[in-house]
């Protein structure tokens, strides 16, 4: 069995992915396998990873399945003890990988591992959230919170009040590059596909803590992020978050909470 198993989807992101596979040549274990799931791109992304990168295992959807169902194919074909989440639009730098695995080999009550995303000039992204609980609705992404922008839920729910240059535990982190326990994982298939936008990560997350498995951050493991565009965003990307929303509270919270 790999000891880590890099996942990696990709939808019409040829240039970012070239420069995702290039860095985790310099940057993997000698045990490890790097697979990458092409979301039925149509900007030679899948011919460039055939043509240039022979040692990547290359999976091709025909038609569009999103980002958790892509994962998802991803995590089932993959061997590793230890499986790494990464989008396309990310670059590995250092010993990231390395140190994120040491984290998880000695910290055996911790699911997952996240590291410091910063962009290309080196500042931290602040991507860090915490659970959504029953407040989180009705004062965040509402009118409430434009008349009221700093709210306390707001803040909670954002995690404003992180410490980014302290190692420390978190709640939801960003699935732009999340490295977990394989048996933390338990199912094959880590991420609910009736959930889209960021809420299939906040679910994960959710299941995490349920089985009481923690989720670490380590400020000296970085990654470049270049934002977000490892696919564009739908037209209709609001009704899609609010419909994600909905499930994620009407699985977590019951149907009252969804009303």
């Amino acid at each position: 069995m790999s000891t880590i198993s890099v996942v990696v989807r990709s939808c019409n992101t040829k240039s970012h992915l070239r420069a995702c596979l290039e860095s985790l040549k310099v940057c993997l274990p000698m045990s490890s396998e790097v697979l990458v799931v092409d979301d039925a791109s149509r900007d030679g992304s899948a011919r460039m990873v055939a043509d240039d990168f022979q040692h990547v295992r290359l999976l091709k959807n025909t038609q569009r399945t999103g980002l958790a169902a892509t994962m998802n194919l991803g995590l089932r074909a993959a061997r590793g003890a230890y499986v790494l989440f990464l989008h396309a639009d990310a670059i590995v730098t250092g010993n990231a990988i390395k140190q994120m695995i040491a984290f998880l080999e000695t910290n055996l009550r911790y699911g997952a591992v996240a590291p410091r995303l910063v962009d290309l000039d080196g500042a931290t992204f602040p991507m860090h959230k915490r659970l959504p609980n029953l407040w989180t609705p009705i004062l965040h992404g509402t009118p409430l919170e434009r008349a009221w922008p700093s709210n306390r839920e707001v803040n909670r729910y954002l995690a404003r009040d992180f410490d980014y240059d302290q190692d420390g535990d978190v709640e939801c982190p960003s699935g732009a590059c999340l490295l977990m326990r394989r048996k933390a994982l338990r199912k094959e298939s880590a991420f609910d596909e009736t959930m889209g936008a960021e809420f299939h990560e906040a679910d994960l997350c959710a299941r995490l803590a349920e089985a009481g498995w923690r989720i670490g951050y380590l400020e000296a493991a970085r990654v470049v992020y270049a934002g977000g565009s490892a696919g564009a965003p739908a037209p209709d990307h609001e009704t899609e978050y609010q419909r994600n929303r909905l499930a994620f509270y009407r699985k977590h919270h019951g149907e009252v909470a969804a009303w």
